[in-house]
């Protein structure tokens, strides 16, 4: 598929001086602890919660990657003999079985081309785009100064008595479905682990608008939108012969709602090196202890 990829979660061009302003930004995190994974080639796969939009320091603009993301953090700890982490800004299922262009322009094989009958640990972090995240997090945005304390996203995706988001997720399935089946494929032998999303918006309650611009009644409905996405990773990958690695567990209380030097994932306005709405260091960081003891 050839068209332009940009982060997970992105509210379009209204985010552009915010991303500008946060590119700025340092911030320093210790490595993981070591733990037993697999030692081999390792392969990671995914869109931007895995690439790290953002996060110093950035080694490949058209996919908008750093190299302090979960899946280096992981295969220093591990010591992989080998490491190829082709996860990209905005990437879907698609991108990973068929290819795209990247937010350069530049053409990008299908990801899984990267997966070997040699490789021995995969990781896959895909799903987000495919249900359009990124829209919905921007259109939610947006409603919810009209109306902060109701619920105008929920409002607008369960009209007519179908939830059209639980619809998406639906539809995502299959799509996951396939990608693990090419990824058996091109490696019958390695250890393949899919993971979900961590906390965006706090575990309970409502919220936090203006601070994170999700009106109060739309807050609960985000939360089960998400965890809905992760049960199906999770389902989808256990039918697919993968396992799961919970990191939405280890975000509880991590949220965008928290300060700048708790949270796993940044808000409309990023306070540490990330785009907005996306993991800064301390998530990927958090993310890979998740992995790592996912594999011990």
């Amino acid at each position: 598929m050839n068209r332009p990829r940009l982060p997970l979660l992105r509210t379009a061009g209204r985010m552009t001086a915010l991303v500008a302003a946060a590119a700025g930004m340092l911030l320093t995190v210790a490595a993981p602890a070591v733990a037993a994974a697999p030692a081999g080639r390792y392969v990671a796969l995914g869109d931007s919660y895995t690439s790290a939009p953002l996060v110093p320091t950035q080694v490949d603009l058209n996919c908008l990657r750093s190299n302090r993301n979960y899946p280096s953090l992981v295969a220093a700890s591990a010591g992989s003999s080998s490491f190829a982490d082709v996860s990209c800004s905005g990437a879907t299922t698609e991108d990973i079985l068929y290819g795209g262009d990247g937010a350069l322009g530049i053409a990008l094989p299908p990801q899984v081309n990267a997966v070997t009958s040699a490789t021995a640990l995969v990781t896959v972090q895909i799903g987000g785009n495919d249900i359009g995240f990124s829209g919905i997090i921007g259109d939610c945005a947006e409603a919810s100064v009209s109306s902060p304390l109701g619920s105008p996203c929920k409002d607008r995706f369960t009209a007519g008595g179908t939830d059209q988001l639980r619809a998406r997720i639906a539809a995502t399935a299959p799509k996951v479905t396939a990608v693990l089946r090419a990824v058996r494929q091109a490696a019958p032998n390695a250890r393949v682990v899919v993971l979900g999303y961590p906390a965006i918006l706090p575990d309970s309650g409502y919220g936090c608008w203006p601070v994170v611009p999700i009106a109060y009644q739309d807050v609960p409905y985000l939360r089960g939108v998400q965890k809905a996405l992760n049960t199906m990773l999770a389902d989808t990958a256990a039918a697919g012969g993968a396992s799961y690695a919970d990191v939405y567990t280890p975000s509880i209380g991590r949220d965008a709602c928290k300060s700048s030097g708790t949270r796993w994932v940044e808000g409309l306005v990023p306070q540490n090196s990330a785009a907005p709405f996306h993991p800064n260091a301390r998530g990927e960081q958090g993310m890979a202890t998740a992995l790592l003891a996912h594999l011990s």
